[in-house]
Formats: structure tokens, C-alpha cells, sequence
């Protein structure tokens, strides 16, 4: 069965965004580091501004960027701006038998994992960007931001090397 990515590699975005601060990331370059394509990027770059969580910059240096800061963006909100709140799918079809299985199976899941969503959802409530960014940093020996190895003054997508030899 597929799962989904979204959560983990919107998080991904936003950890570049939060490490870059107010310097816009244009979707190719985000897209270089999450190891994905642009499109997805600014798909989920929509949902995440529908949700306020990012904002973007027009113009020849635009991009995206947070539109809070990082301690304030909390992980739960992000997980319910790109993901489906379904957490457990159940039958693509609803059982149609007449057993007592087949009759109750549905409402008997229902009621045992909404509270494991509920749980999820609250332990994430509990944990904002910030966290996720200390962590990283801590694991990299890092204790300043804007260290990233990610260079933002590296040349943009589509554009020559400054190093480039005529």
C-alpha cells in the first residue's frame, strides 16, 4: 500500500526555509535538496501557504519563505496542512455482508484508531519546527543557523557558474 511522503518532505522545506531565513528558495533549488521534482514542491508550497505557514516573494530573487517564525509553526499544524487526516484507509468498498464481521467491522475500527490519530495529532501538537531544528543541528554539531551546506549564492537553476571560465 502507498504512503505518503508529504508531511516528512514538507518538513524538509521548511527546515531550509527556517536555516535560510528571509532569503526567498525558489522551488528548483528546494527541489535539488529534497531530492524531488519542482512541481511537487509548489504543490505542496500551496498547501502550506494556504495553511500560513509559508509565503512567497515575487520577482526576479522570489521564492518561498516562512511566514512565521519556526518556534511558532508547530508540526501538527503542518501534518494537517499536506496530509490526508484519514490516517487508517478502510475498505475502498464497504462490506456488504451479513455477518456480524462484515456489519460492525467498520464502526469497531473507527472507534479503536481515531483515538491513535488523535494521539499523533497531539504529540505533534506538542513539538514546533524549532524542535526539529535543534535536533538536526545537535546531530550536525551545529550550534548556530545559517550553516547549512545548501548555499543559497550558489548560481540559481538555469543560470552560469560565477566560476565558469569564458
Amino acid at each position: 500500500m502507498p504512503t505518503s511522503t508529504r508531511f516528512v518532505v514538507s518538513l524538509h522545506m521548511l527546515a531550509l526555509m527556517a536555516e535560510h531565513g528571509d532569503t526567498p528558495l525558489r522551488s528548483e533549488d528546494i527541489a535539488v535538496s529534497v531530492n524531488s521534482n519542482a512541481a511537487v514542491v509548489r504543490a505542496l508550497l500551496l498547501r502550506l501557504a494556504a495553511a500560513g505557514l509559508t509565503r512567497s516573494q515575487l520577482g526576479n530573487r522570489g521564492g518561498a519563505m516562512l511566514a512565521k517564525s519556526s518556534s511558532d509553526i508547530r508540526l501538527v499544524d503542518v501534518y494537517q496542512a499536506v496530509e490526508d487526516r484519514n490516517f487508517f484507509a478502510f475498505h475502498r468498498q464497504p462490506p456488504e455482508g451479513e455477518g456480524m464481521i462484515d456489519r460492525h467491522i467498520t464502526v469497531s475500527l473507527e472507534s479503536i484508531l481515531t483515538p491513535v490519530r488523535e494521539a499523533l495529532e497531539d504529540k505533534l501538537a506538542g513539538l514546533t519546527l524549532d524542535d526539529v531544528l535543534d535536533d538536526i543541528r545537535a546531530r550536525a554539531g551545529v550550534d548556530r543557523p545559517g550553516s547549512d551546506e545548501f548555499q543559497i549564492d550558489r548560481p540559481r537553476v538555469g543560470e552560469e557558474s560565477r566560476e565558469a571560465v569564458a
